[in-house]
């Protein structure tokens, strides 16, 4: 009986797991300490919010991925951010507003171009965040998400490509 190789996308060495767990450790750590010393002033608001750790395993691990590149980090994580407020802002139920806000960050994503899956948990964040978040309404979505996001990004394109690991990936096409 032949033997069933599964082959998952991401690191596929010993050297590119390493790679891609000290671009996660340095990415979130150094974004967690820009943001922690930025927003100081901020009681309560989170200086790195959950998502972007999801983030950090793509962008490090599966930098390739069309869900990875640029314009799907940010705006996925930016408009599905910014989407759960909005449902946290006008449906007072949680229980309704969380699953609202998921499905419409994916079909805003999906209409943007920039599906990225910690988006979905960027929505349901804003709307289950607690009161800090709630307090802080649209301005959460710059600070901390937004700050998050493009901070995480430009030390993913650096260590990236530092490791000689293309970032963000271009494919190149051929002509027929």
């Amino acid at each position: 009986m032949p033997k069933l190789e599964i082959r998952l996308p991401g690191p596929v060495g010993h050297l590119d797991w390493l790679r891609a767990c000290l671009g996660a450790l340095l990415g979130i750590g150094l974004t967690g300490l820009v943001c922690h010393v930025w927003l100081a002033g901020a009681p309560g608001l989170p200086y790195l919010v959950a998502p972007m750790g999801a983030s950090a395993v793509l962008l490090f691990a599966v930098p390739a991925s069309p869900l990875t590149q640029p314009w799907s980090m940010l705006a996925g994580n930016i408009l599905s951010t910014f989407t759960g407020v909005l449902c946290a802002t006008f449906i007072t139920n949680e229980l309704v507003a969380a699953p609202i806000a998921v499905a419409l960050a994916i079909a805003v994503m999906r209409a943007a171009r920039c599906i990225h899956p910690p988006g979905g948990a960027a929505a349901l964040t804003a709307v289950l965040g607690g009161p800090a978040i709630k307090a802080a309404g649209f301005s959460y979505v710059l600070a901390p998400v937004a700050f998050n996001a493009v901070l995480l990004l430009g030390l993913a394109w650096l260590l990236n490509n530092a490791f000689r690991h293309p970032y963000p990936h271009r494919v190149e096409l051929k002509p027929a």
